[in-house]
């Protein structure tokens, strides 16, 4: 008797979400891996603090560093910190019980920023300005009382986009979140191992490894913020325009000072006529600069794989 074609069929596609859970996991490994390696986030012996605030990225940053860590050909240690900001209804219980069930050693820091804001704030006003200094501030405390030597954050490849649009559309100025920085207070290096990687993906993966979600009530449930607005703008072009998004985060790294206007990272005023044909030369407007805008398949420029880039503190 042959069976039953349902079981057959729902087999089937199980097996399918398995082998595409296990192709995005190794997308996922291979470019954070790459980011680490690309920017020298970490090296031997460093102590990594992870913030995790209970959100899909933070979470992801997480697993994924200890999956890295297990295969990379140097040493160093992870400390999960999460910041207890006091919201209303959050569920302190939750961070803990997953963390002690991964084996991952952590530090709950109890601060009453949530009274703070709601206090100086008024309502109906973007909070994440103010919250995100005190946090900022707090968790540089702890790093240095953890005797942590890089503070990794959740950030991802969009993350990193919509703040070059909001500095560039609101703030006037061309600035996106580096991949690698030194902090405020100058103490303490700041990494941001997903910077390859898209936010879509991460929900994906996120959904498939059920990490228990904890939602922001404070900020982010505040409505017609600006980074709101920015992200529906790139989720629009990419939906319109394939390829336009990954050009725009791309160029961040292929910067020509010579063809700006900042008189600070290039000298203008000193610029003489050499004689001598130049590498970029007068072609700020070619149009076979521009001819792939709009096509399926732009050329990649930053997110080149390595051999054996999973096997290294990368990809």
């Amino acid at each position: 008797m042959n069976a039953p074609v349902e079981p057959a069929l729902n087999r089937r596609s199980s097996e399918k979400a398995e082998r595409e859970q296990i192709k995005l996991r190794k997308r996922l490994l291979r470019f954070t891996g790459k980011a680490i390696t690309d920017f020298n986030m970490i090296e031997d012996g460093d102590k990594v603090m992870v913030c995790l605030s209970g959100g899909k990225d933070s979470y992801t940053l997480l697993d994924l560093l200890l999956t890295l860590r297990e295969r990379a050909p140097i040493r160093f240690d992870i400390v999960a910190v999460n910041l207890d900001q006091k919201q209303p209804g959050f569920p302190a219980h939750i961070l803990p019980d997953y963390l002690r069930g991964r084996g991952v050693p952590f530090h709950i820091e109890t601060q009453d920023t949530y009274s703070i804001v709601t206090r100086v704030i008024p309502a109906g006003k973007t909070m994440c300005s103010l919250c995100s200094r005190l946090r900022r501030g707090v968790l540089y405390r702890v790093a240095a009382e953890l005797g942590a030597t890089r503070i990794a954050l959740g950030h991802h490849r969009d993350d990193i986009l919509g703040t070059f649009f909001l500095n560039l559309f609101y703030g006037g100025r061309m600035k996106a979140m580096p991949p690698k920085l030194v902090s405020d207070d100058g103490r303490h290096i700041v990494i941001r191992p997903l910077a390859y990687l898209n936010e879509e993906d991460i929900a994906r993966y996120a959904q498939a490894r059920a990490f228990p979600i904890i939602p922001c009530n404070l900020c982010g449930s505040q409505d017609n913020l600006k980074r709101k607005e920015v992200k529906r703008m790139l989720a629009e072009w990419d939906k319109r325009f394939p390829g336009r998004v990954e050009n725009t985060f791309n160029a961040l790294a292929r910067v020509v000072p010579s063809h700006l206007m900042d008189s600070g990272i290039f000298h203008f005023t000193g610029l003489r006529a050499s004689g001598v044909a130049g590498v970029d030369g007068d072609i700020a407007f070619d149009e076979d600069a521009c001819a792939s805008e709009g096509t399926s398949d732009p050329a990649p420029i930053t997110l080149h794989t390595q051999p054996h880039a999973e096997h290294t503190h990368q990809d």
